[in-house]
């Protein structure tokens, strides 16, 4: 069984910086996809960013540029640092971990920006 926490979401101004951890334990998970996902009110959960095992990254095109993925392997934690937030990133924020056959989500953490 995999637990994922979430933490360092709050409420930032348009044009501020935050960085969520995700710090995962049951298992390493140094070979698995990690992700982010948000989910607006009133809208479906969207993906945001994910980091495979070796590093390969992807995004979504609106948080390009803007959002970075990393993760710590030692520290079995993945990162979301989020620069030059607008309004419309306001969202519950939730981890994933992916095995290629099991998935897993974390409990989210809150990021309003206001404008």
């Amino acid at each position: 069984q995999v637990r994922l926490v979430e933490s360092g979401g709050g409420l930032v101004q348009a044009g501020d910086s935050l960085r969520l951890s995700c710090a995962a334990s049951g298992r390493t998970l140094i070979s698995y996809t990690m992700a982010w996902f948000r989910q607006a009110p009133g809208k479906q959960r969207e993906s945001v960013a994910s980091i495979t095992g070796d590093g390969t990254t992807t995004y979504r095109d609106s948080v390009q540029g803007r959002f970075t993925i990393s993760r710590d392997n030692a520290k079995n934690t993945v990162y979301l640092q989020m620069d030059s937030l607008r309004p419309e990133d306001t969202a519950v924020y939730y981890c994933a971990a992916s095995s290629g056959i099991s998935f897993w989500w974390g409990q989210g953490t809150q990021v309003t920006v206001s404008s």
